[in-house]
Protein backbone atom coordinates (compact mmCIF):
# COMPACT_ATOMS: atom_id res chain seq x y z
CA UNK A 1 0.00 0.00 0.00
CA UNK A 2 1.21 3.57 -0.63
CA UNK A 3 2.57 5.31 2.44
CA UNK A 4 0.75 8.26 4.00
CA UNK A 5 3.30 10.83 2.80
CA UNK A 6 2.76 9.82 -0.82
CA UNK A 7 -1.03 9.98 -0.47
CA UNK A 8 -0.82 13.35 1.29
CA UNK A 9 1.28 14.69 -1.58
CA UNK A 10 -1.18 13.39 -4.17
CA UNK A 11 -4.16 14.86 -2.33
CA UNK A 12 -2.46 18.23 -1.89
CA UNK A 13 -1.49 18.49 -5.57
CA UNK A 14 -5.01 17.64 -6.71
CA UNK A 15 -6.66 20.08 -4.31
CA UNK A 16 -4.19 22.92 -4.95
CA UNK A 17 -3.66 22.31 -8.66
CA UNK A 18 0.13 22.65 -8.62
CA UNK A 19 3.21 20.97 -7.17
CA UNK A 20 4.65 24.14 -5.64
CA UNK A 21 1.41 25.06 -3.86
CA UNK A 22 1.09 21.51 -2.57
CA UNK A 23 4.65 21.66 -1.27
CA UNK A 24 3.91 24.91 0.57
CA UNK A 25 0.76 23.41 2.12
CA UNK A 26 2.70 20.37 3.37
CA UNK A 27 5.77 22.42 4.42
CA UNK A 28 8.15 20.42 2.20
CA UNK A 29 10.12 21.22 -0.93
CA UNK A 30 8.66 20.83 -4.45
CA UNK A 31 11.43 18.30 -5.07
CA UNK A 32 10.18 16.15 -2.18
CA UNK A 33 6.64 16.29 -3.58
CA UNK A 34 7.86 15.22 -7.02
CA UNK A 35 9.84 12.33 -5.56
CA UNK A 36 6.82 11.06 -3.63
CA UNK A 37 4.60 11.13 -6.72
CA UNK A 38 7.25 9.46 -8.86
CA UNK A 39 7.68 6.68 -6.29
CA UNK A 40 3.91 6.25 -6.02
CA UNK A 41 3.45 5.93 -9.78
CA UNK A 42 6.36 3.51 -10.09
CA UNK A 43 4.93 1.32 -7.32
CA UNK A 44 1.45 1.30 -8.85
CA UNK A 45 2.55 1.07 -12.46
CA UNK A 46 0.03 3.72 -13.51
CA UNK A 47 -0.17 7.54 -13.57
CA UNK A 48 -1.95 9.16 -10.64
CA UNK A 49 -1.84 12.73 -11.95
CA UNK A 50 -2.57 14.73 -15.05
CA UNK A 51 0.28 17.24 -14.91
CA UNK A 52 -1.94 20.11 -16.11
CA UNK A 53 -1.97 22.97 -15.60
CA UNK A 54 -3.82 22.70 -13.36
CA UNK A 55 -2.58 19.38 -12.03
CA UNK A 56 -5.40 16.96 -11.26
CA UNK A 57 -5.76 13.34 -10.26
CA UNK A 58 -6.42 10.54 -12.71
CA UNK A 59 -9.20 8.05 -11.99
CA UNK A 60 -6.71 5.90 -10.08
CA UNK A 61 -5.50 8.98 -8.24
CA UNK A 62 -9.02 9.96 -7.21
CA UNK A 63 -9.56 6.55 -5.64
CA UNK A 64 -6.34 6.96 -3.66
CA UNK A 65 -7.31 10.47 -2.53
CA UNK A 66 -10.68 9.25 -1.30
CA UNK A 67 -8.89 6.47 0.60
CA UNK A 68 -6.52 9.05 2.11
CA UNK A 69 -9.36 11.34 3.20
CA UNK A 70 -11.36 8.48 4.72
CA UNK A 71 -8.31 7.31 6.69
CA UNK A 72 -7.87 10.84 8.07
CA UNK A 73 -11.48 10.78 9.24
CA UNK A 74 -11.02 7.39 10.90
CA UNK A 75 -7.86 8.60 12.64
CA UNK A 76 -9.78 11.60 13.96
CA UNK A 77 -12.49 9.31 15.34
CA UNK A 78 -9.89 7.06 16.97
CA UNK A 79 -8.26 10.08 18.63
CA UNK A 80 -11.61 11.07 20.10
CA UNK A 81 -12.04 7.60 21.59
CA UNK A 82 -8.47 7.40 22.90
CA UNK A 83 -7.54 10.69 24.63
CA UNK A 84 -3.84 9.78 24.58
CA UNK A 85 -3.81 10.16 20.80
CA UNK A 86 -3.67 13.54 19.10
CA UNK A 87 -4.99 13.93 15.56
CA UNK A 88 -4.83 17.04 13.43
CA UNK A 89 -8.15 18.43 12.18
CA UNK A 90 -9.36 16.27 9.32
CA UNK A 91 -9.82 17.99 5.97
CA UNK A 92 -13.36 17.33 4.83
CA UNK A 93 -14.21 17.95 1.19
CA UNK A 94 -17.93 18.37 0.55
CA UNK A 95 -19.99 19.19 -2.52
CA UNK A 96 -22.67 21.78 -1.72
CA UNK A 97 -25.06 23.73 -3.93
CA UNK A 98 -24.74 27.51 -3.66
CA UNK A 99 -28.29 28.16 -2.45
CA UNK A 100 -27.97 25.70 0.44
CA UNK A 101 -24.66 27.32 1.36
CA UNK A 102 -26.34 30.74 1.35
CA UNK A 103 -29.34 29.68 3.42
CA UNK A 104 -28.70 26.86 5.90
CA UNK A 105 -25.49 24.82 5.54
CA UNK A 106 -22.95 27.15 7.20
CA UNK A 107 -24.52 26.98 10.70
CA UNK A 108 -24.31 23.19 10.50
CA UNK A 109 -20.60 23.38 9.63
CA UNK A 110 -19.98 25.89 12.41
CA UNK A 111 -21.64 23.52 14.89
CA UNK A 112 -19.16 20.74 14.03
CA UNK A 113 -15.60 21.55 15.20
CA UNK A 114 -12.53 19.50 14.41
CA UNK A 115 -12.72 19.67 10.62
CA UNK A 116 -11.11 21.83 7.97
CA UNK A 117 -13.89 22.16 5.40
CA UNK A 118 -13.08 22.25 1.69
CA UNK A 119 -16.32 23.11 -0.11
CA UNK A 120 -16.93 22.38 -3.78
CA UNK A 121 -19.80 24.59 -4.97
CA UNK A 122 -21.88 23.02 -7.70
CA UNK A 123 -25.49 22.65 -8.75
CA UNK A 124 -27.58 20.16 -6.77
CA UNK A 125 -28.36 18.34 -10.01
CA UNK A 126 -24.70 17.42 -10.52
CA UNK A 127 -23.13 17.51 -7.03
CA UNK A 128 -23.66 13.74 -6.75
CA UNK A 129 -21.13 13.31 -9.56
CA UNK A 130 -18.36 14.62 -7.28
CA UNK A 131 -19.19 11.87 -4.79
CA UNK A 132 -19.38 9.23 -7.51
CA UNK A 133 -15.92 10.24 -8.78
CA UNK A 134 -14.51 9.97 -5.27
CA UNK A 135 -13.54 13.65 -5.06
CA UNK A 136 -15.65 14.37 -1.97
CA UNK A 137 -16.73 12.28 1.03
CA UNK A 138 -20.23 13.80 1.22
CA UNK A 139 -22.59 15.96 -0.82
CA UNK A 140 -25.80 17.94 -0.67
CA UNK A 141 -27.56 16.69 -3.78
CA UNK A 142 -30.88 16.77 -5.52
CA UNK A 143 -30.73 13.05 -6.31
CA UNK A 144 -31.93 10.30 -4.02
CA UNK A 145 -30.44 7.65 -6.28
CA UNK A 146 -27.74 5.56 -4.61
CA UNK A 147 -24.03 5.88 -5.24
CA UNK A 148 -22.02 2.69 -4.70
CA UNK A 149 -20.60 2.61 -1.18
CA UNK A 150 -22.67 5.58 0.01
CA UNK A 151 -25.72 6.18 2.19
CA UNK A 152 -28.47 8.73 1.51
CA UNK A 153 -30.67 10.69 3.92
CA UNK A 154 -33.61 12.84 2.81
CA UNK A 155 -33.40 16.37 4.22
CA UNK A 156 -36.52 18.12 2.93
CA UNK A 157 -36.97 20.60 0.11
CA UNK A 158 -35.62 24.10 -0.46
CA UNK A 159 -38.53 26.27 -1.56
CA UNK A 160 -38.01 28.77 -4.37
CA UNK A 161 -40.08 31.81 -5.31
CA UNK A 162 -40.10 33.40 -8.78
CA UNK A 163 -39.46 37.01 -7.84
CA UNK A 164 -38.86 40.42 -9.39
CA UNK A 165 -39.09 44.04 -8.38
CA UNK A 166 -42.58 45.55 -8.55
CA UNK A 167 -41.55 47.85 -11.41
CA UNK A 168 -40.02 44.97 -13.37
CA UNK A 169 -43.15 42.85 -12.91
CA UNK A 170 -45.40 45.73 -13.99
CA UNK A 171 -43.27 46.37 -17.09
CA UNK A 172 -42.84 42.81 -18.33
CA UNK A 173 -45.78 40.86 -16.93
CA UNK A 174 -48.68 43.34 -17.09
CA UNK A 175 -50.41 40.84 -19.42
CA UNK A 176 -49.63 37.90 -17.16
CA UNK A 177 -46.95 35.25 -17.03
CA UNK A 178 -47.23 33.50 -20.40
CA UNK A 179 -44.94 31.86 -22.91
CA UNK A 180 -44.89 35.15 -24.83
CA UNK A 181 -44.03 37.41 -21.88
CA UNK A 182 -41.47 34.96 -20.48
CA UNK A 183 -39.75 34.88 -23.88
CA UNK A 184 -39.26 38.65 -23.64
CA UNK A 185 -38.55 39.38 -19.97
CA UNK A 186 -34.86 39.10 -18.94
CA UNK A 187 -34.33 36.21 -16.54
CA UNK A 188 -31.44 35.32 -14.23
CA UNK A 189 -29.44 32.11 -14.64
CA UNK A 190 -26.80 30.87 -12.19
CA UNK A 191 -24.76 28.84 -14.70
CA UNK A 192 -25.06 26.60 -17.72
CA UNK A 193 -26.07 23.81 -15.31
CA UNK A 194 -28.92 25.78 -13.75
CA UNK A 195 -32.30 24.40 -14.83
CA UNK A 196 -34.52 25.90 -12.10
CA UNK A 197 -35.94 28.70 -14.22
CA UNK A 198 -36.62 26.29 -17.09
CA UNK A 199 -38.39 23.84 -14.78
CA UNK A 200 -40.56 26.60 -13.33
CA UNK A 201 -41.38 27.98 -16.79
CA UNK A 202 -42.33 24.54 -18.10
CA UNK A 203 -44.79 24.16 -15.25
CA UNK A 204 -46.27 27.63 -15.77
CA UNK A 205 -46.77 27.21 -19.51
CA UNK A 206 -48.30 23.75 -19.65
CA UNK A 207 -50.82 23.71 -22.46
CA UNK A 208 -49.26 26.58 -24.39
CA UNK A 209 -47.90 25.66 -27.79
CA UNK A 210 -45.39 28.49 -28.03
CA UNK A 211 -41.90 27.35 -26.98
CA UNK A 212 -40.09 29.51 -24.43
CA UNK A 213 -36.49 30.57 -24.87
CA UNK A 214 -35.47 32.63 -21.87
CA UNK A 215 -33.30 35.71 -22.47
CA UNK A 216 -31.01 35.38 -19.45
CA UNK A 217 -28.31 37.15 -17.52
CA UNK A 218 -25.73 34.72 -16.07
CA UNK A 219 -24.93 35.49 -12.45
CA UNK A 220 -23.17 32.88 -10.29
CA UNK A 221 -24.13 34.23 -6.87
CA UNK A 222 -27.10 33.42 -4.64
CA UNK A 223 -26.97 36.83 -2.97
CA UNK A 224 -26.36 38.39 -6.38
CA UNK A 225 -29.60 36.86 -7.64
CA UNK A 226 -31.55 38.60 -4.88
CA UNK A 227 -29.79 41.93 -5.42
CA UNK A 228 -30.33 41.73 -9.19
CA UNK A 229 -34.05 41.16 -8.65
CA UNK A 230 -34.24 44.05 -6.20
CA UNK A 231 -32.57 46.34 -8.74
CA UNK A 232 -34.86 45.27 -11.57
CA UNK A 233 -32.17 43.58 -13.64
CA UNK A 234 -34.29 40.48 -14.18
CA UNK A 235 -36.53 37.89 -12.59
CA UNK A 236 -35.34 34.63 -11.06
CA UNK A 237 -36.00 31.72 -8.77
CA UNK A 238 -34.74 32.71 -5.33
CA UNK A 239 -34.67 30.56 -2.18
CA UNK A 240 -37.57 31.58 0.03
CA UNK A 241 -35.35 32.16 3.11
CA UNK A 242 -33.39 34.80 1.17
CA UNK A 243 -36.41 36.75 -0.11
CA UNK A 244 -39.11 36.21 2.51
CA UNK A 245 -38.50 39.59 4.16
CA UNK A 246 -38.26 41.46 0.84
CA UNK A 247 -41.56 39.97 -0.31
CA UNK A 248 -43.25 40.82 2.99
CA UNK A 249 -42.03 44.42 2.74
CA UNK A 250 -43.03 44.81 -0.91
CA UNK A 251 -39.50 45.17 -2.25
CA UNK A 252 -40.02 42.02 -4.32
CA UNK A 253 -43.14 40.37 -5.69
CA UNK A 254 -43.87 36.90 -6.99
CA UNK A 255 -44.45 37.21 -10.70
CA UNK A 256 -46.95 34.34 -10.45
CA UNK A 257 -48.50 34.05 -6.97
CA UNK A 258 -48.69 30.64 -5.31
CA UNK A 259 -46.22 29.13 -7.77
CA UNK A 260 -43.43 28.03 -5.43
CA UNK A 261 -41.01 25.39 -6.70
CA UNK A 262 -39.78 22.90 -4.09
CA UNK A 263 -36.42 21.25 -4.77
CA UNK A 264 -35.78 18.06 -2.74
CA UNK A 265 -32.34 17.79 -1.16
CA UNK A 266 -30.44 14.78 0.16
CA UNK A 267 -27.31 14.22 2.25
CA UNK A 268 -25.12 11.53 0.73
CA UNK A 269 -21.89 10.30 2.31
CA UNK A 270 -19.45 7.44 2.01
CA UNK A 271 -20.42 4.47 4.16
CA UNK A 272 -16.85 3.96 5.37
CA UNK A 273 -16.70 7.53 6.71
CA UNK A 274 -20.20 7.46 8.24
CA UNK A 275 -19.05 6.96 11.87
CA UNK A 276 -16.59 9.86 11.65
CA UNK A 277 -19.28 12.02 10.03
CA UNK A 278 -21.87 11.25 12.73
CA UNK A 279 -21.77 14.71 14.37
CA UNK A 280 -21.78 16.54 11.05
CA UNK A 281 -24.66 14.44 9.77
CA UNK A 282 -26.66 15.25 12.91
CA UNK A 283 -25.93 18.97 12.49
CA UNK A 284 -26.88 18.88 8.79
CA UNK A 285 -30.18 17.18 9.57
CA UNK A 286 -30.99 19.52 12.46
CA UNK A 287 -30.30 22.67 10.46
CA UNK A 288 -32.17 21.36 7.42
CA UNK A 289 -35.20 20.69 9.60
CA UNK A 290 -35.26 24.37 10.62
CA UNK A 291 -35.07 25.80 7.08
CA UNK A 292 -36.25 23.27 4.52
CA UNK A 293 -39.89 22.38 3.99
CA UNK A 294 -40.99 18.78 4.62
CA UNK A 295 -41.53 16.69 1.53
CA UNK A 296 -45.14 15.65 1.04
Amino acid sequence: MPDSAQLAALSAIHHHGAFDRAAAALHVTPSAISQRIRALEEALGTPVLHRGPPASATEAGLRLIRHHDEIALLERELAQDLPGLVAAPARLRLAVNADSLATWVLPALAATPGFLFDLVIDDQDVSQDWLRRGEVVAAITGHAGPVQGCDTLALGALRYRATASPDFAARWFARGVTAETLSQAPALNYSEKDRLQERWVARQTIGERQPVTLPSHRLASSQGFVEACLLGLGWGLNPEPLVKRAIAEGELVEIAPDSALDVPLFWQFTRLAAPALRDLTAAIRAQAAQVLVPRV
